[in-house]
Parts: C-alpha cells; structure tokens; sequence
C-alpha cells in the first residue's frame, strides 16, 4: 500500500515538475521584430508594392500574428492546466491586444478614410470589431478564432492598397491621423503609467476638474484618495505594461516609416526616435524570478516605478510629439 501511494506521490511531483517547464518556457516573452524589414520581406513574397501604409499595417498583422503563434500559443482563455495557472503571460498578452485594438480602430476611422465624411474600408469595417471579443472567451466563438478572422481581413486590405487599380482603398499619411492614433497611445500609457505607480500606495488629490472652474461631474468625488495596487495585481500590471510597449514598439517603428515625409516636415522624426529608444528601455530582460515591490528608496528595488518611470518620459515626449504635429 505504501509503495503505491509512493507511485502516485512520484507521479504527482513528476506531473507538477513538468507543467512548471511548459509554465516557464511559454512564459518567455516574444522578441522584437524589424518591421521595416518583415514588410519588405511580405511584399516581395506576395509580389505586392511597398506603398505607404502597407508597413504599418504589416506590424499591426505581425503584432495580432505573434499573440496567436508565440510559444503555447494565446493562454489568456485557457481553462486547462498549466496557463489556467499562469497569470504573467495573459497579462502581457491583454496589454499588446490593447494596443492592437486601438491601432486597429485607428485604421478604420482615420489612416483609411481621406475625410470625416468618407465612406468606411470594408475590410477594416469587419477587421476591427473582431479584436474586440472578450480576451478570455473560450467557447464558440473563441478569441482565437476571432482574432484570426481580424488577421486575414487586415491582409485583404494590404493586399488592396498595394493594388494600384483599387483605387477605394487608400492609407493616408497625414499629420492629422497620426496625432489622432498618438492621442489613443497616451492615454495607454498614461494609465498604465499611474497603475505601476500606485504599487506602493499614494495619497492623491482629486484633479479631475483642474484648469476649468466651470465645470462639473456626475458624482461627488472626494478631494483626495489613497491609491494602491493590490499586492495579487502588481505583478500583472507589470507584465500588461511589458506587453502594451513591446507593441506599441512595433507599431512605432512602422509609423517612423510610412510617415518619414511627415516627420521631416515638421521636424518631428528625432522626436519619435527618442520614445522609440525610451520605450526599448522597457523591454530590457528581468533578471528576478519576482517582481520586486520595494518602498521609496529601501533595500529592496521596485520594478514598478522602475517601469513607470520609462513610460512616464515616453508619455510626455508622445504628448510634445503630437503638440508637433498639430504646428502648422
């Protein structure tokens, strides 16, 4: 009797030893591509012409591409052991999606449409909303499958504005529409900014209604809140902000070239390679097996701020990037 519950400790320990190396190995975050050069490679494979917009929209596809085909594939529906148990990779995952649906709502409504009043491209009228579905949905339709359906409609339209006779369908480089996609960015950034922030708690002052003494909200808010993350929280908002930058990179890198004409003209090209070189920043390897949640200047480090501090300058030079672009 004792030797075959013997067996079946063995067995539960061998188990748990091997869900802990997939757990680890799908847990390695995708490397950076060069987008420049996947574009490149994509159009000479398909035997379509580098146009404007066709990068962009090529880190959009690879972006959405790398969720779906990473290693152990997307886990943020998983309802199996072990990414049922994993929360560092979902969370990573939920913050690059984030960014995938804001550039993909970008593309619908601005970079394709010359006007307020034009007419929506069919393609990205159907791609956009098929990132939307929840990140966890699991059953009939899954996420998967749906984000699947994004993927293949965002290569429709590639396909169609490197045709020079699909004159309907356009991807225009204009000042306008990059500073409406680089509004979305920081908010993004803003947000997840003051989350990592508030890993070790903060006494803030309600500056809601700031600069406008007219004006007023739904409900009563209190002049001052303590805001703190919660201890289970912080190491996902850590990887979410991982997640949401190692996009936004891409994505960045992409718009440096469908709209280096713009750039130059404003003079605003050093401008997004400076948040370009801050937001590499973010990505640098994280030697602790635990996100570390020191206190101010203690023994102990605090990623958190560490990683709130890079997005914090890659947030402000976003905003004097699209004060940039607003310039005559």
């Amino acid at each position: 009797m004792s030797q075959h519950k013997g067996k079946i400790i063995a067995g539960l320990i061998l188990v748990f030893i091997l869900f802990y190396a997939v757990s680890v190995y799908w847990s390695i975050e995708p490397n950076r591509v060069n987008v420049i050069t996947q574009a490149k490679q994509d159009a000479q494979q398909r035997g379509e012409k580098l146009v404007t917009g066709y990068t962009t929209t090529t880190a959009l596809i690879n972006v959405a591409s790398t969720l779906l085909n990473k290693p152990g594939g997307y886990l943020s529906n998983d309802v199996i052991p072990p990414s049922i148990l994993m929360d560092n990779m979902p969370a990573w995952e939920y913050g690059a999606l984030e960014m995938t649906r804001d550039l993909a709502l970008s593309m619908r409504k601005d970079f394709s449409r010359s006007q307020s009043q034009s007419t929506e491209h069919e393609a990205l009228k159907k791609a956009q909303p098929q990132f939307n579905i929840s990140s966890e949905a699991w059953a009939w339709p899954s996420a998967e499958s749906e984000y699947q359906k994004g993927i293949d409609l965002l290569i429709v339209y590639r396909t169609q504005i490197a045709d020079q006779n699909s004159r309907d369908s356009q991807f225009y480089a204009r000042a306008d529409n990059l500073r409406g996609w680089l509004k979305e960015a920081e908010k993004r950034l803003g947000s997840l900014s003051q989350r990592l922030s508030a890993s070790v708690g903060q006494d803030r002052l309600n500056t809601d209604l700031a600069g406008d003494k007219e004006a007023h909200q739904a409900t009563y808010a209190p002049l001052q809140n303590q805001i703190k993350t919660s201890w289970w929280e912080i190491d996902d908002v850590f990887y979410e902000s991982r997640g949401a930058t190692w996009a936004l990179l891409h994505f960045l890198q992409a718009v440096e070239y469908d709209f280096a004409d713009v750039l130059e003209k404003k003079n605003a090209r050093v401008s997004l390679q400076q948040i370009i070189r801050e937001l590499e920043a973010t990505q640098e390897t994280v030697w602790s097996p635990v996100i570390l949640n020191g206190n101010g200047f203690g023994f102990v480090a605090n990623h958190s701020l560490v990683m709130a501090n890079y997005i914090s300058r890659a947030n402000a030079a976003l905003i004097e990037l699209s004060e940039l672009l607003a310039q005559g």
